[in-house]
């Protein structure tokens, strides 16, 4: 692909991104994710104008903030993650001199407050009943309950594989995709009984948790976006709030580890952790934590 010129639109830019030897580093989930939110990026509508028909060197901060503002209304982290993708692919341009400043770097961003929610017991079985009760959430019911009891991403266990699970031994050997920690861990005698049951139906291909019909003739993982959608949809059928999402049942389950008494070298073994800075942010302040924790003390009100 050609060098675009310092005169060229936007879209060249993010073209030629997406051509790049830059880009085709990145893993190829990430890159779905980059390309994605690349494109949200110049279709959005700026004073009467899409952002991508805009020429490089008539873009002014003043359009890359108002697209900020818009980015904003899915939030925080979202609008954060598009400025970062956009910045990268301008950067991968200014290394060929097309341009020599870098506008993107001036927008005023929002800091996303992270994630608090965590998922009461009851909420986990009710969600887990819902989803069990049907075949077509089934294998959404299934990540859900492995993400929880292991403490593990859902994006991992969307595309866990039946060579990671010993069901004889009920145990679990993987490499978390995000850090590259191995991690080891016990299946619990109900969850291996259920992936028992799982492997009678789908152990003929290599995804523990596949979409419950072929495309093509072949079974595949869900998409992040389709486990978010189905997710909701067994919320609602099970009367359960829509502020609780997937990714909080790892959070969930590394607090109660720490409510449990746990030390956080253990926890790391599960979560895949390599410092305790990494786990601080699973910290929650929860009434059953602090009930414990003043206990411990030995104060009677005698």
């Amino acid at each position: 692909m050609d060098i675009p010129k310092s005169n060229c639109k936007l879209h060249q830019i993010v073209e030629f991104y997406l051509g790049s030897k830059s880009f085709g580093r990145i893993k190829g989930s990430t890159q779905k994710a980059y390309e994605s939110q690349l494109m949200a990026v110049i279709n959005t509508t700026v004073e009467g104008k899409d952002l991508g028909d805009y020429r490089i060197n008539k873009l002014k901060v003043r359009h890359l903030t108002q697209a900020y503002e818009m980015w904003l209304e899915h939030g925080p982290a979202t609008a954060n993650y598009r400025k970062a993708v956009l910045s990268a692919a301008w950067k991968n341009a200014m290394r060929y001199d097309v341009m020599t400043h870098n506008p993107v770097s001036l927008i005023k961003t929002v800091a996303a407050q992270p994630r608090r929610t965590v998922w009461k017991r009851e909420q986990i079985q009710t969600f887990l009943t819902s989803a069990y009760s049907q075949f077509k959430w089934r294998s959404i019911g299934l990540i859900a309950h492995m993400a929880y009891d292991w403490g593990q991403r859902v994006g991992d266990m969307r595309v866990l594989t039946w060579d990671k699970l010993n069901l004889d031994s009920c145990q679990l050997d993987m490499t978390q995709s995000k850090r590259n920690a191995e991690v080891h861990l016990p299946i619990s005698q109900g969850l291996c009984e259920i992936l028992r049951i799982q492997k009678e139906h789908f152990g003929f291909q290599d995804y523990v948790a596949p979409k419950p019909y072929a495309i093509d003739q072949t079974f595949k993982p869900y998409t992040k976006i389709e486990i978010g959608i189905l997710f909701n949809k067994i919320l609602d059928e099970a009367n359960l709030p829509r502020e609780l999402n997937a990714m909080d049942l790892r959070r969930t389950a590394v607090t109660e580890m720490m409510e449990g008494g746990f030390d956080l070298a253990a926890i790391m073994q599960v979560t895949g952790h390599k410092n305790i800075q990494s786990v601080k942010p699973y910290m929650v302040n929860t009434l059953s934590g602090a009930t414990k924790a003043l206990a411990a003390r030995g104060n009677d009100d005698d």
